[in-house]
């Protein structure tokens, strides 16, 4: 596996976090979504988002409405539900005792760790 192929599977893992996440912060549409996580340097695109957003949809972690838009057709604008707020706080707390873990294996198995 390369480098590129291992840093995408990482991205892939984190998308549905860092979804809810972007969407913590108020209702957006999904071209906002993937600006907001392409600004944060999350590489996505409109095929792996909407597939994502109708699964959180259908889990119950999200809701959608739809807006007249100025700009062309009405779009769908996506909302975090209560359930879907406590999700991403659950995720919130794996997330933290996953990097607390992975940074002490990283400390541990370091080259320049001396052992004694």
């Amino acid at each position: 596996m390369s480098v590129d192929n291992a840093k995408a599977q990482m991205r892939k893992g984190v998308l549905e976090y860092c979804t809810l996440s972007v969407l913590s912060g108020g209702d957006a549409y999904a071209s906002d979504i993937i600006s907001h996580l392409r600004g944060a340097r999350m590489i996505v695109v409109e095929g792996t988002l909407y597939p994502l957003l109708t699964r959180q949809k259908n889990a119950g972690w999200l809701d959608y409405r739809w807006e007249e838009s100025q700009q062309g057709p009405p779009r769908k604008y996506y909302s975090i539900t209560d359930r879907g707020r406590q999700f991403l706080a659950d995720l919130d707390a794996s997330w933290q005792e996953l990097v607390e873990t992975v940074n002490e294996i990283r400390q541990i198995h370091s080259p320049n760790t001396e052992t004694t």
